[in-house]
């Protein structure tokens, strides 16, 4: 059902064609490196090379037959390329074709996604860099704490998806393994160079060990770095999802002319895109606990894994592709208010320089607890009644004694929250 929305290079990678089409290349480069070791003769490699081909639509055909997509394939194979084709598939097991084979295609997808992660850091940093000084509240239990810029919220999802870069760049060096061992990875009827050999073609490592099949840890890791990539998308929609919400308005995703936002309010413009981001990354979690129930598997192999790859790695990759891509949409094109984070942070009539204050009579020789309680009073004042946190304070003696008009003047400004911004940005990257 997700991939409906993907784009189409990243919906090839999982259709019959390409699967076939990399199993093809398998076979073949093996029976390469086999005539290497004289076991093929360089006529039948020639044919084999010449003539060897598939049809989709033969080998579901054949496959209802027989039960079995591995031999449904070779003996598509084999009918184009005759009496040569006994050469094909020699010493080799299933899980030979099918394991490396989805190595390369988990790596196709990966590298698609790390892409989408590179856009979508370039639309957060250029917001970043608009907005660097644009000043809003910043929130701690969603409550107003103390000036942020809306910059620096940007910034931090640079980072954060840097971070998800190197996973994913981790994960594509996981999974980018191939086996050509044989029935139970002893290499008993297929030499350890063949592996190599078909390995280093595809662009894989071998295996330093394996069974019948690559060990699925592997593959867990894979998914859980798409599941995690996934989270911190969720992360960001659900942030501009709260932004967006209509007593604070600070950030709109963008609506289009003919947009409708409900079929019964035709005033809603509604969140829409991070919901469903947020919505998708449960998904991708759910596949990374079903890749991660497929690592046990009895002895030397057992198909119970098969089925579930079948599902997880097209959803969570093609999923995952549509996510990065409307998030990097989103926010490219998001509308951002000055004016609304403005008038949210004045809001609370200065109760949010609350710590600047207690940090002034503390260095006038204050002790804690006592400043902390005389500006905690005025703060309850200001909140209950919505007087001038400011005017509370100067009006207090007790407070006044220790400080001067322009005192108060530079606990009440924005530079002390926003002197660190440049440096923050350069150690981010930007």
């Amino acid at each position: 059902m997700i991939a409906r929305y993907t784009r189409p290079e990243m919906g090839a990678i999982w259709t019959d064609e390409n699967k076939y089409r990399i199993w093809l290349q398998v076979e073949i480069l093996a029976c390469e490196a086999m005539h290497r070791l004289g076991r093929i003769p360089a006529a039948d490699l020639k044919r084999i090379r010449q003539r060897a081909r598939f049809s989709v639509k033969r080998i579901d055909a054949i496959e209802k037959k027989v039960n079995h997509d591995v031999i449904a394939f070779l003996t598509n194979v084999a009918e184009h390329v005759g009496p040569s084709a006994r050469y094909i598939h020699r010493g080799m097991t299933s899980s030979d074709v099918l394991d490396t084979s989805l190595a390369v295609q988990m790596v196709q997808a990966v590298d698609i996604i790390i892409k989408d992660v590179k856009a979508l850091r370039l639309a957060a940093a250029t917001k970043a860099r608009k907005h660097m000084y644009t000043p809003m509240i910043g929130r701690s239990h969603g409550v107003h704490a103390e000036p942020i810029t809306f910059g620096l919220k940007m910034a931090l999802m640079y980072d954060e998806f840097g971070r998800a870069l190197l996973r994913l760049q981790h994960a594509r060096d996981v999974i980018a393994v191939g086996q050509l061992s044989g029935a139970v990875g002893t290499h008993a009827h297929l030499e350890p160079f063949v592996e190599q050999y078909v390995c280093r073609k595809l662009g894989l490592k071998p295996a330093a060990i394996s069974t019948q099949v690559l060990q699925r840890d592997r593959h867990a890791e894979y998914v859980a770095a798409l599941a995690l990539v996934g989270a911190s998308v969720d992360r960001w929609a659900t942030e501009l999802r709260h932004l967006q919400r209509t007593e604070v308005r600070e950030v709109e995703e963008h609506f289009g002319s003919e947009q409708k936002g409900s079929s019964a309010m035709p005033h809603k413009r509604n969140p829409i895109t991070g919901e469903k981001l947020s919505g998708l990354s449960r998904l991708l979690r759910g596949n990374m606990v079903a890749a991660m129930e497929n690592v046990a598997l009895w002895h030397e192999r057992d198909i119970s894994h098969s089925s579930v790859e079948r599902i997880i790695m097209p959803d969570s990759t093609i999923g995952l592709d549509h996510m990065l891509t409307q998030l990097e949409k989103l926010v490219r094109t998001l509308r951002v208010s000055p004016k609304r984070m403005l008038a949210n942070l004045n809001l609370t009539h200065g109760l949010i320089h609350s710590q600047q204050v207690l940090l002034m009579l503390i260095d006038r020789g204050i002790s804690r607890e006592l400043a902390y309680r005389m500006v905690q009073k005025h703060a309850m004042r200001s909140w209950e009644t919505g007087t001038d946190f400011r005017k509370l304070l100067e009006a207090d003696p007790g407070i006044t004694g220790n400080v001067r008009k322009q005192d108060f003047d530079k606990v009440f400004s924005l530079d002390t929250h926003f002197r660190d911004v440049k440096r923050t940005f350069k150690a981010v990257g930007l």
